[in-house]
């Protein structure tokens, strides 16, 4: 039974409280009773505003499923337009202007590179990302599939001298690539040191040479004569060789490197969202004390493997001299945004003054900022924001007016907190359809602190099936990147954020590569986004982001913006393109039963973890076994496409059915080597996981938007309240 106290007009569930006074508030010069006051206020003053903007969100649906159902057999994309302007779905567009926002670190504002996105609620996952600002691409390369296992260069448990040989290689050619010396290559060098303020290479023939673009040097650790780490800068990212004749690859190399270390994840996103499971008072208190431990600074987990215990903590800063023998810095961390929950979801955590839960999103926005003072009170040099921002990604946002929400809620917690205007920056999720056709009337909303926009495509897929559901049948998942509207969508999200200032301002950012095992597809493909004028990309790794960092330096993203701002912009009719399935006749029924199958085997594989095991992001295998990073937009694009097929006959009830039920005895035998897995297929009715996924489907239509939430949280807290 959960215990609330009363605190000002709300009531806090007592563990909150506890947190609160105990943890957070202790060091912060806010009297406790100033901050429920304040709280209290903030709480009731948007509460209401933000239950009228979802209730707009579910008037305009209504409409626009009318208009689906009178027009289905005759749609007229003029008049479908004029048709979402005339409801006010699609706003009118107001005179170009440029973003405002002043003050920003330049991990955002003027690098470019990869970045991660993490559950908070996993300390362990946290840590990793927040000290992944920098990765050794060896380690990269070595334990990979970047690195073939061809001509006896497998990975073996002890150190394979021929696989290294290639990893050294390929070392070489990244460092010719981007730090070419006057003569030869890197491949021959012998020795490095620095003599009269230049970095001298010995090379094998005897001979010596020099950087060709000496300002590349930046500094060194150790002896100008016999350096320990020699630091470079390239497209503003740093890397250094690191030297130690000693080491188990520096003893095979001719010059003593025992590695090459990359600036990698610039940024990291630390979720409170899409991958996490946080469903009552004590997992929210869970995330906040992970977000507590990282803004503090004192944030640790022990890791036990094979009965050897270490303790992760987070990095400290690197330190450098550089040419004249004076010492600087270099961020050990990546600099961290956090990303609250939406508009949508109320916690049971805090009980307003109706008698109501309040919502998630105005508790994250208050506690979150909250937390993040402890970092600014830090010296500048221990920050994770070094110009004392608090940076907090907004996600799943509809249209303009939510997001000018979103700037007032911000705004009134930096009155109460004491904090200048605009210390809070935003990061806009441009994953919903009503804010991508109104995504540069959204900017507005935001121009003096907005930091951030990207695409997600899963999300953006699920919101797209759900806004058309009515009109007809979708094409398969797979055909939807082949789409008019997709293409528009990456392409518009590029145009837009460059039209409104945001180069050298701001990032522009892309999805996820989903699948982390498969780097040598991920070094393939995945350059697609800094060529498509992104000066950031999600990653699912430290991994990932060490080897995504080297596209960063293969492609000048800041040219490449140049470029792309003279071009015209996306069509915003291919934009509203709904991807209709024109002709069903087409689709055999091994197609069908294909796409089924595979949307249902996904969702079960996510929901299981989710419901019985709280976790809300994992890599999950896919129906031929391949590991896929899985958060809850896998979820909403799976069950609104099974919806949409069920709604208009081209599957039935049944199928449907039957098709879970074998998917299910899949994801039970994908899971039976974990021993705190509960099979699904024991027995369909009581598995609450198995219920959790026949309702998205069944119950895809009434669910808002077609988020997942709603439902999860509902199973997910029987599932708790049967333990009790």
């Amino acid at each position: 039974m959960t215990k609330y106290l009363q605190k000002e007009s709300l009531k806090v569930d007592s563990n909150l409280v506890t947190f609160i006074t105990d943890e957070v508030l202790q060091g912060l010069d806010i009297p406790e009773d100033h901050f429920w006051q304040c709280f209290s206020t903030i709480v009731h003053e948007f509460g209401a505003e933000n239950r009228k903007l979802l209730a707009k969100r579910i008037f305009l649906q209504q409409q626009i499923d009318e208009w689906n159902i009178k027009y289905q057999n005759n749609f007229d994309s003029t008049q479908y337009k004029k048709f979402l302007e005339e409801i006010g779905y699609l706003a009118p567009e107001g005179e170009d202007f440029n973003i405002s926002t002043s003050n920003v670190d330049k991990e955002i504002s003027i690098q470019a590179g990869p970045q991660l996105v993490v559950p908070t609620s996993n300390a362990r996952f946290a840590l990793n990302a927040a000290n992944a600002r920098w990765g050794s691409l060896y380690d990269a390369l070595y334990g990979t599939n970047v690195i073939g296992d061809e001509d006896g260069s497998q990975k073996n448990t002890e150190l394979n001298p021929i696989r290294a040989a290639k990893v050294i290689a390929y070392g070489r050619k990244f460092l010719d690539e981007n730090f070419p010396l006057l003569q030869s290559s890197h491949s021959q060098a012998t020795r490095y040191c620095i003599s009269d303020q230049k970095l001298l290479v010995c090379l094998i023939d005897g001979t010596t040479t020099e950087l060709k673009r000496p300002k590349q040097l930046l500094g060194i650790q150790g002896d100008k004569s016999k350096p320990s780490s020699i630091l470079f800068t390239h497209n503003s990212l740093r890397v250094a060789i690191e030297i130690d004749p000693s080491s188990a690859i520096g003893n095979i190399d001719t010059a003593g490197i025992k590695d090459i270390t990359l600036e990698s994840a610039l940024t990291t996103i630390q979720d409170f969202e899409d991958s996490v499971v946080a469903v009552n008072a004590e997992e929210k208190i869970h995330v906040y004390r992970n977000w507590l431990g990282l803004m503090k600074g004192d944030l640790s987990e022990s890791i036990d493997k094979s009965g050897k215990v270490t303790k992760r903590v987070l990095n400290k800063n690197r330190e450098y001299y550089d040419l004249s023998g004076k010492k600087f810095y270099l961020p050990g961390r990546s600099l961290l945004f956090c990303r609250n929950v939406g508009h949508l979801m109320t916690s049971p955590a805090i009980i307003d003054k109706h008698g109501s839960e309040i919502q998630e999103g105005i508790m994250d926005a208050m506690i979150s900022t909250l937390i993040a003072l402890h970092d600014l009170k830090k010296s500048k040099i221990n920050r994770n924001s070094a110009n004392g921002n608090v940076y907090i990604v907004k996600p799943k946002m509809h249209g303009p007016e939510e997001v000018s929400f979103t700037n007032k809620l911000f705004g009134a917690v930096e009155d109460t907190l004491g904090l200048a205007r605009d210390t809070i920056k935003i990061g806009i999720m441009d994953e919903e359809r009503r804010t991508t056709v109104n995504l540069k009337e959204c900017i507005r909303a935001v121009k003096s602190r907005v930091v951030f926009i990207n695409t997600g495509f899963l999300d953006r897929t699920g919101d797209e099936i759900h806004t058309s559901m009515l009109l007809g049948p979708m094409v398969p998942k797979g055909d939807m990147k082949e789409q008019p509207w997709i293409k528009a969508y990456e392409n518009w999200n590029v145009d837009i954020g460059l039209a409104c200032g945001f180069s050298g301002k701001a990032q522009i950012g892309k999805g996820m590569w989903a699948t982390p095992d498969e780097m040598a597809g991920m070094m393939k493909e995945k350059i697609a986004h800094p060529l498509a004028g992104a000066n950031t990309s999600w990653v699912p790794s430290p991994t990932a982001a060490t080897l995504h960092a080297i596209h960063y330096h293969q492609v000048n993203v800041s040219k490449i913006q140049e470029s792309i701002a003279k071009r015209p912009r996306a069509d915003i009719d291919d934009l509203l393109t709904v991807p209709l399935l024109n002709n069903t006749s087409k689709l055999s029924q091994s197609a069908i039963e294909k796409e089924l199958h595979n949307n249902a085997q996904g969702l079960l594989g996510y929901v299981v973890r989710w419901i019985d095991l709280g976790i809300g992001a994992s890599k999950v295998p896919d129906i031929n076994n391949v590991g896929l990073m899985e958060d809850r937009a896998t979820l909403r694009i799976s069950s609104q496409h099974i919806c949409n097929w069920l709604t208009h006959n081209i599957l039935s009830k049944s199928q449907v059915n039957t098709a879970l039920e074998q998917m299910a005895r899949v994801v039970d035998k994908q899971n039976a080597h974990d021993p705190n897995y509960k099979a699904m297929s024991a027995d369909f009715e009581k598995s609450l996981s198995f219920q959790t996924a026949l309702a998205l489907v069944l119950n895809g239509k009434e669910q808002p938007n077609g988020y997942t939430e709603p439902l999860l949280h509902e199973y997910r807290n029987k599932l708790i309240a049967a333990k009790l």
